[in-house]
């Protein structure tokens, strides 16, 4: 039996996997389509291609295997991301000006990096720790990948789509919001060492909870248009200031990718086209500043990370709507029958008050995979939870994501709570 037909090992089964995903996400584009960047804050399908490779490049192969040769010793410059100790990148902002290398060659990159990792795979020594790191930054950017196609394509007056339509498939039904009693007093949260985390998810250590509840599920999208038939957007008694300043000097009048139909009713852009709103899948496409109003209009408020974590803990992460690669990417209603908290996972990444800080004895890595989150830890806010855009099995409810409380192009969704 030739080497070939070797069983894999779990990490090159898992790279495999992951880097597959990756590739076949992208089989739809055309080289323009892998190339535009639609605004600052997103980056062209090809950079994010590119650079996940450059990770395992500069990170595993340049570090860990003699005598590896860089595919090409300009990638270096063209797809770092933010890593000060990896020198000079090109400008984050400037990421669609490289219409070259194509995108046949930025694939053809992946496959000379993805050939020169089998050694390393299955037999690892002190790299398995940045290849596991590697492949769940990559997931990462598979959801970023989702999420920035989106947004360029929104920008397309075709509105084209990448995925089939699937309206049928996914109308659900309305399901009753019921408030939860949330657990009280002194709490333990954060990465209990099992398994991989992100450092930021750690150390674990004590929180103290107040006697609150969570809603049984997310704010829904028919939920959303009371809030905007009652004037949300145009009363700034409920918004926070930065947030009022935000809407009035934006234009805001309804989440990203809503737009009003010749019938009067709400129509949104999703990565199947143009279509209806499905009125009881949760809301998404809303910034922090929005989230924090509704609540404030539904006299409610927003989980801290700690409510939300130890409500989560004891649930399956696994147990919702998450990117797989044969499925839709588009958030969906909660299921019928189901008692409980509901849809705490998958569907919509779900804002908490709670500012992205490090935890009690937080101190990030020497060298350059020490800047991968610490060094963003202000002016951000948590989510948590997962989204219909991120990977199968890479959520988990210690799982800190974070961002700026304007951004709302990430499939970004709301839990109501309440003081007892």
């Amino acid at each position: 039996m030739g080497d070939s037909d070797l069983p894999l090992s779990p990490l090159a089964a898992q790279y495999s996997r992951v880097r597959g995903l990756t590739t076949m996400l992208v089989q739809s584009l055309s080289d323009a389509d892998a190339t535009v960047q639609s605004m600052e804050d997103a980056s062209p399908a090809k950079w994010h291609l590119a650079h996940t490779t450059w990770f395992f490049e500069t990170f595993v192969l340049r570090d860990h295997v003699p005598g590896y040769q860089p595919f090409d010793p300009d990638y270096h410059f063209l797809f770092n991301s933010y890593y000060e100790a990896e020198g000079q990148r090109h400008a984050r902002a400037r990421r669609g000006m490289i219409t070259r290398p194509s995108l046949e060659q930025v694939l053809r990159y992946r496959a000379h990096v993805d050939e020169a990792m089998p050694s390393l795979l299955e037999a690892p020594g002190d790299a398995e720790q940045l290849i596991i790191l590697g492949l769940n930054h990559e997931q990462q950017h598979q959801e970023l990948l989702m999420t920035d196609i989106k947004h360029m394509f929104a920008q397309n007056p075709l509105k084209p789509a990448m995925f089939a339509h699937d309206d049928e498939r996914y109308t659900s039904s309305e399901t009753p919001c019921e408030w939860i009693e949330g657990r009280r007093g002194i709490v333990e949260i954060g990465h209990d060492g099992g398994g991989f985390a992100f450092d930021c998810e750690g150390p674990r250590h004590e929180a103290l909870l107040t006697p609150h509840a969570l809603a049984s599920r997310p704010v829904s999208n028919a939920e959303w248009i009371k809030f905007i038939e009652d004037g949300g957007y145009e009363n700034p008694q409920h918004w926070l200031s930065d947030g009022w300043a935000w809407v009035q000097q934006n234009d805001i009048s309804a989440p990203l990718y809503w737009e009003k139909q010749g019938n009067g009713r709400w129509g949104s852009f999703a990565l199947t086209g143009e279509s209806g709103i499905d009125l009881h899948a949760p809301v998404t496409h809303i910034s922090l500043y929005e989230a924090d109003a509704y609540a404030s209009w539904a006299g409610a408020r927003l989980p801290t990370e700690a409510e939300w974590e130890s409500a989560a803990a004891a649930l399956d992460s696994g147990d919702g709507h998450f990117l797989s690669g044969h499925d839709v990417v588009r958030p969906v209603g909660a299921a019928q029958g189901a008692g409980g908290l509901r849809q705490m996972f998958g569907d919509v990444w779900e804002w908490t008050g709670s500012a992205f800080r490090p935890y009690p004895g937080f101190r990030a890595a020497k060298g350059a995979v020490g800047e991968y989150n610490g060094k963003f830890m202000s002016g951000q806010f948590v989510l948590k939870g997962g989204s219909c855009a991120t990977p199968e099995g890479h959520i988990r409810a210690s799982y800190r994501n974070f961002f700026y409380p304007h951004q709302r192009w990430q499939f970004t969704g709301l839990r109501l709570a309440s003081d007892l």
